[in-house]
C-alpha cells in the first residue's frame, strides 16, 4: 500500500509551479550593508527561492527614506506580496506555511 503524505503534497506542488502560467508571489527583503542578520536571512531563504521572487530594498537609499525610518532598528524586515510577515530572523515554519496558501490559492 502506497502512503502519501506531506512529500507527495510537495511533489505535487512542485509539479504544479512548473505547468503554472501563475506568477511567483514576491518576498521583499528591507536590508542595508553590511547586515551580518540580513546575511544570514538570505541564506535560509536560499530553499525556497524557486517559490518566490525575492526583491530587496536597500533602506539606506534616499529614495527610501521612509522605510529607513520604519526599519532601521529592525532589518532584516520582510514582506509578502506587500504584507509585513515577519523581521530579525527567517522564520521557516510561517514562511513555509504563507508560500503553500498562496500556491494552494492559485490551484
Amino acid at each position: 500500500m502506497f502512503v502519501c503524505g506531506t512529500l507527495c503534497r510537495s511533489s505535487a506542488l512542485q509539479l504544479f509551479r512548473v505547468f503554472s502560467t501563475k506568477t511567483l508571489p514576491t518576498l521583499t527583503l528591507f536590508t542595508k550593508d553590511p547586515c551580518s542578520l540580513c546575511d544570514e536571512a538570505k541564506e535560509v531563504l536560499e530553499q525556497f527561492n524557486h517559490r518566490f521572487v525575492l526583491q530587496q530594498v536597500d533602506i539606506t537609499l534616499p529614495e527610501n527614506r521612509l522605510w529607513w525610518d520604519r526599519y532601521r532598528w529592525d532589518i532584516p524586515v520582510f514582506h509578502l506580496n506587500g504584507q509585513f510577515v515577519m523581521k530579525h530572523r527567517v522564520d521557516v515554519a510561517l514562511l513555509d506555511k504563507l508560500l503553500q496558501d498562496i500556491e494552494l490559492q492559485q490551484f
